[in-house]
């Protein structure tokens, strides 16, 4: 408890904790709003069979995934940059105890966070679809509550695997660029790419398949939302045990 207690006490205490919390959740929820304002001209009889307005509003994601992803790298790689890991060491030899208490302590932050941005970001979504005239969802709904668990999940698995990747890479920049990448241009490109690989990214890629965890309508190129968030908590897992394994082998 006293090294998860001083993990808490470090991250706490960085400005660029409490800007990552709010980025991720002003992001949102400004996303989600100026989206749902787009659809004042549509009619609801044009709107599409597969119409989700629960998933609609929560599209604000988009920005606020890579900065909470960036809240986790920021958990480990400013240590690196000024030196203070070899004082984390000093004070705690063995590195998987560190690593596990700076693990729980981000999960603990961006559980927290996710479950703000996804309640916000929702209903900034909903008063915008019913200020248009459309089918709005509440959370009494079906699959309403299973979809906004799930987008808290998929934000907090999103948090992991940012301090996995800044545990390997060692740099903030570096860790910005890799979820860049696998955030942004893996998803938007990947499904291009000819034949079964195309597909495999366009259904199985984990922040693809993650995502189909807050569908409430179920659609037919990607995996069903239990299998989505498997497949993204499986992806966390892997960046954190890769991350375990560099800095049980790596000099500080």
């Amino acid at each position: 408890m006293n090294v998860i207690r001083s993990e808490w006490t470090k991250l706490r205490s960085v400005r660029s904790t409490w800007i990552a919390v709010l980025s991720t959740i002003s992001s949102a929820v400004a996303l989600s709003v100026l989206g749902s304002s787009d659809l004042s001209d549509v009619s609801p009889t044009n709107l599409p069979a597969d119409w989700d307005p629960t998933a609609a509003s929560l599209d604000g994601f988009l920005f606020a995934q890579l900065v909470i992803g960036m809240l986790g790298a920021l958990s480990i790689t400013p240590e690196f940059h000024n030196g203070m890991i070899g004082t984390s060491l000093a004070t705690v030899p063995a590195r998987s105890r560190l690593l596990a208490a700076k693990a729980i302590v981000v999960t603990a932050i961006a559980l927290v966070t996710s479950l703000v941005t996804t309640l916000l970001t929702f209903t900034g979504g909903q008063i915008m679809v019913s200020r248009a005239g459309l089918p709005a969802a509440g959370i009494g709904d079906p699959g309403v509550a299973g979809a906004l668990i799930g987008a808290t999940l998929y934000l907090t698995f999103i948090a992991l695997i940012g301090a996995g990747i800044g545990t390997v890479t060692r740099s903030t920049a570096s860790s910005l660029a890799v979820l860049v990448g696998a955030l942004l241009l893996v998803p938007a490109l990947g499904p291009s790419l000819p034949g079964f690989v195309g597909e495999w990214f366009a259904r199985y890629w984990p922040i693809t398949a993650g995502q189909a965890a807050y569908k409430v309508v179920p659609m037919s190129d990607m995996v069903t939302p239990v299998l989505g968030i498997v497949i993204l908590a499986l992806a966390a897992a892997a960046t954190t045990v890769a991350g375990h394994a560099a800095f049980r082998v790596r000099d500080v």
